[in-house]
């Protein structure tokens, strides 16, 4: 049973997270709800915390995981909970029901519920009967990535309905969160108002970060590097981050810089076409893939690498959503290349805290990574003005104060930042 359940007369702080998934599984979508319920419990607040079926490997109702008590939905089961509509439709009934069972022990003062609309739209369902406020917080346009996953076509029949939930949710939802201006924008644009949609902004753990981190002799021995500059790319190998033309625009870089390697750290869908093109293209003794490595070593691959590249490609994704591993290298004082996409320019100041190219422009990219490599008296400014920007403005304490106001205008309550 969950120690934190409200007891009688309490008048705490008590939020619901409704959740697509949560840690045990990692990913950019597990670490922003750690980093929001750590914070949310420093202001005082009780936090709790529900996942949908699309939980992976999961089968007990209620787990600990790190500290954190999970709620979790049983999987659908059936032959019709394989087909897309059927599925999602299943996902919905079985977390409102889910949700119903726990609230009455819970009593919280907000429903909170992430992205997708999957959620929200259980959210909805159960905090009308329940008169409790529900805040959707946008994380992305789950059509759009699903368009560059190949499992949607743009303006096709599945991606419009998507969108028309999606809207739908946010004009019955008592308030809006999103992680940046883009996502805003394209909501307002829908006829929402305004002053409902409030930006909470992907950040960083500042003292997770360190400056200066030198490779290690071994590795670079290891992996063939010794006595190289490398550029690198650590993260998902989804085909909007655009490292097909990085590998294009890799012979230019090599004829100028016949020293440079390609270090290219990860793993994905993209995996085995990138490996065919750096064959086509007759660099792949030039580029090392090394597969996914363990998260806690992450960092000794980032200590290799001289000049990170995040050459997004241009489309509504990338255009509208921020990414969370520039901010990881700024952090760090990295020095970084990446598309003028949207996403990008909302977190880059283009030459003072990284260098932005014209995206979908492989010669761009390789003149723009040239011209850093031979103004290495430019480095250090670049890197103190990253590291400042993030310290300054993309820290977790200060983008999570921002729901305070939120939920004090929701619940009438006067909870303070602290």
């Amino acid at each position: 049973m969950n120690p934190r359940l409200k007891q009688p007369g309490s008048e705490q702080m008590r939020i619901l997270h409704i959740l697509d998934h949560s840690i045990p599984l990692h990913s950019g979508y597990t670490f922003r709800t750690l980093a929001i319920l750590r914070e949310q419990r420093k202001l005082g607040w009780d936090t709790y915390h529900i996942t949908s079926a699309k939980q992976e490997n999961c089968k007990v109702p209620e787990e600990d995981v790190d500290g954190l008590h999970f709620y979790r939905t049983p999987p659908a089961t059936g032959s019709l909970a394989r087909l897309p509509i059927f599925n999602q439709i299943r996902i919905i009934n079985s977390l409102a029901k889910r949700l119903d069972e726990i609230i009455p022990l819970i009593r919280p003062d907000i429903l909170h519920a992430h992205s997708p609309a999957l959620n929200a739209i259980a959210a909805l369902r159960v905090g009308r009967k329940h008169k409790i406020p529900v805040v959707y917080e946008v994380r992305a346009f789950w059509e759009d990535a699903a368009v560059d996953h190949g499992t949607s076509k743009e303006w096709g029949i599945r991606y419009r309905l998507t969108r028309g939930l999606e809207t739908s949710a946010f004009k019955r939802a008592n308030a809006i969160t999103t992680i940046c201006e883009g996502l805003r924008q394209d909501i307002v644009a829908r006829g929402i108002p305004a002053q409902k949609v409030t930006v909470i902004p992907n950040a960083v753990d500042i003292e997770k970060f360190t400056v200066g981190g030198t490779g290690e002799t071994a590795l670079k021995q290891q992996l063939g590097l010794a006595n190289h500059r490398i550029i690198g790319f650590i993260g998902s190998f989804y085909a909007y981050e655009g490292l097909d033309l990085l590998l294009e625009a890799f012979p230019s870089i090599l004829k100028s810089a016949p020293d440079v390697r390609l270090l290219l750290v990860g793993g994905g869908p993209q995996d085995s076409n990138l490996k065919q093109l750096a064959s086509r293209l007759g660099i792949q003794d030039q580029v090392i893939f090394t597969g996914r490595v363990p998260h806690d070593q992450v960092q000794r691959y980032y200590d290799l690498v001289d000049i990170l590249a995040y050459p997004r490609h241009s489309m509504r994704l990338t255009e509208l959503v921020t990414p969370l591993k520039p901010l990881e290298a700024m952090a760090q004082g990295r020095l970084l290349v990446a598309s003028d996409v949207g996403g990008h320019k909302e977190l880059i100041q283009d030459g003072k805290t990284g260098i932005l190219f014209n995206a979908e422009d492989p010669a761009a990219l390789a003149r723009e990574v040239l011209q850093l490599l031979d103004q290495e008296s430019k480095w250090p400014d670049l890197r103190i003005a990253a590291r400042q920007f993030v310290e300054n403005e993309r820290n977790w304490t200060k983008s999570v104060s921002n729901y305070v106001d939120i939920y004090n205008r929701l619940t009438g309550k006067s909870v303070h930042n602290v």
